[in-house]
């Protein structure tokens, strides 16, 4: 399990990471999904040990991770900004994490490479950002590490790679128990593999829970009431959005589907339907609740 408490960033005048204190179970798939500059890298560096924190701790399985070697041999740290040896292969690069990851799955790094279409010899420098990518996401599952940490992992990845590696995450997942925390932008890739996720903003955790807990959180309904409802008999459910459409009402509201339900059913509607909510849609009110880009 990995456990932050307090975990505390700035750099000069700029507070990176603000006191954060989560916790993510084994066998998952954790999102940090942020807005930008909200903090993400500075968090998965300070969790991979690249930044020693300001203030409180990483512990992964009990242990800091600052360094300590034996902690840091059991994840694999994918950066946004790769760097890849000058004139480089896949093949140098097998050898080389080899070398330090004991239990590196050399077998299955030559059939995933085979599987995604890269050549072991071809110098990394002509590939492209998304074979890079790919590159890098095949090195850290091959290494066969407890912890996966991938800073926007599909990025320049087109959508058939993108799923070919939630599909390979995901039954790694399953397979192993492997932890992986993705940081990124995309929610909708967020939502298709993670199982719990967190929203970062200002360099503070807003939101953190297990993906269903947050998308059953948020309802969106529509109805058209049996009577007239002026505005102040709508504010009476707290709405975090209302959309009017001639009779139709639109209300997005913070609470549990039955009570809200219930509520509704009272004003004897002449219709009423609830209406599914992605995670993209729960991240952009979470970001207006904080007041950003309203």
């Amino acid at each position: 399990m990995i456990e932050t408490s307090g975990l505390t960033k700035q750099f000069d005048d700029i507070l990176a990471v603000d006191h954060i204190s989560a916790k993510i179970r084994d066998g998952s798939v954790f999102g940090l999904i942020g807005t930008n500059g909200a903090g993400k890298s500075t968090f998965l560096r300070m969790v991979s040990g690249i930044l020693k924190p300001d203030e409180g701790a990483v512990l992964i399985d009990g242990e800091n991770v600052y360094e300590n070697p034996a902690v840091k041999s059991r994840f694999f740290y994918i950066s946004d900004d790769q760097y890849f040896f000058a004139n480089g292969t896949p093949l140098e690069l097998m050898k080389f994490y080899k070398s330090i990851y004991p239990a590196f799955d050399e077998p299955r790094f030559f059939h995933l490479l085979q599987s995604f279409d890269l050549d072991k010899k071809r110098k990394i420098s002509t590939f492209s950002k998304g074979m890079k990518k790919q590159v890098s996401v095949l090195l850290g599952i091959c290494s066969n590490t407890d912890y996966l940490f991938c800073d926007e992992t599909f990025d320049g990845l087109d959508p058939v790679m993108r799923e070919s590696f939630k599909r390979v995450l995901s039954q790694e997942t399953c397979d192993r128990g492997l932890i992986t925390v993705l940081a990124g932008h995309n929610q909708q890739e967020m939502e298709d593999i993670c199982d719990s996720v967190g929203f970062l903003h200002e360099g503070k955790l807003v939101r953190c829970g297990d993906l269903d807990s947050l998308l059953g959180d948020v309802q969106k309904v529509q109805f058209i009431p049996g009577e007239s409802m002026d505005d102040s008999r709508l504010a009476s459910f707290s709405p975090l959005r209302v959309q009017r459409q001639g009779q139709l009402i639109v209300l997005t509201v913070r609470s549990h589907r039955g009570e809200l339900e219930q509520r509704l059913r009272g004003l004897q509607p002449l219709f009423l339907e609830f209406l599914p909510l992605s995670l993209e849609e729960i991240f952009i009110l979470e970001m207006e609740d904080q007041g950003y880009a309203k």
